[in-house]
């Protein structure tokens, strides 16, 4: 399962890490994967620190820039398509959650495939993480045309619900495309990890979705 976004900075990897809980408390096993990761930060970690389930990035580069031109000024290799995919397909847990960097066509490796290119190798579905407030209805509905040209089911997930909703955030909830998966309340990564495990699965509501994906990748 593709975790995406529709830009950077939505909270791509608590969702993923809520995702991984969620699944792990209803009794598959998770592993996840950061396909790229960049700067300072380590996705990875975090989504174990939060949700105990194992996570590994393929590869990380220094520059806090998008991968293909991290990994450019890096000198270091790009990533494969076909390996990253191969990676997948050989894991041996139930689910494999797929965390992307920034939004869904940014490069993330040789020839510049993209994580719809990875999601269409896989035929695998995708969640994507959307902003609250204003912006959001116009990227939310472009990501999720782009992933349906190729044929890629998708669920829109909300990032970082705030504590204090404004007109513009109730008003988006109401608008926002595509089949909600959930929300993700602002702050939850500031939660005691067992706490936050115990609390994702009420931040999911359309758990049909998630029995509908099922065990691919």
């Amino acid at each position: 399962m593709l975790v995406t976004g529709t830009d950077t900075g939505v909270g791509k990897t608590v969702a993923t890490a809520a995702l991984a809980a969620f699944l792990m408390r209803q009794g598959r096993s998770v592993e996840v994967v950061k396909i790229a990761q960049t700067g300072d930060d380590d996705d990875a970690a975090e989504v174990t620190r939060l949700s105990g389930a194992p996570a590994r990035a393929l590869a990380s580069y220094p520059d806090p820039l998008a991968p293909f031109a991290a990994a450019r000024r890096s000198g270091l290799p790009l990533l494969e398509l076909h390996d990253v995919a191969e990676t997948v397909l050989e894991a041996k847990s139930e689910v494999v959650l797929l965390e992307g960097a920034g939004g869904l066509l940014v490069q993330l490796g040789a020839g510049g495939w993209t994580a719809r290119d990875l999601a269409v190798e896989l035929g695998c579905p995708a969640v994507v993480v959307a902003r609250a407030g204003l912006g959001t209805l116009n990227h939310t509905a472009l990501t999720l045309e782009a992933l349906a040209r190729r044929g890629i089911d998708a669920s829109v997930l909300i990032g970082s619900w705030p504590l204090e909703p404004g007109l513009a955030e109730y008003e988006n909830l109401k608008d926002l495309p595509g089949r909600r998966l959930g929300w993700i309340p602002a702050g939850a990564a500031g939660l005691d990890p067992e706490v936050f495990r115990l609390s994702a699965s009420e931040w999911f509501d359309l758990e049909g979705d998630l029995r509908r994906f099922g065990t691919d990748a």
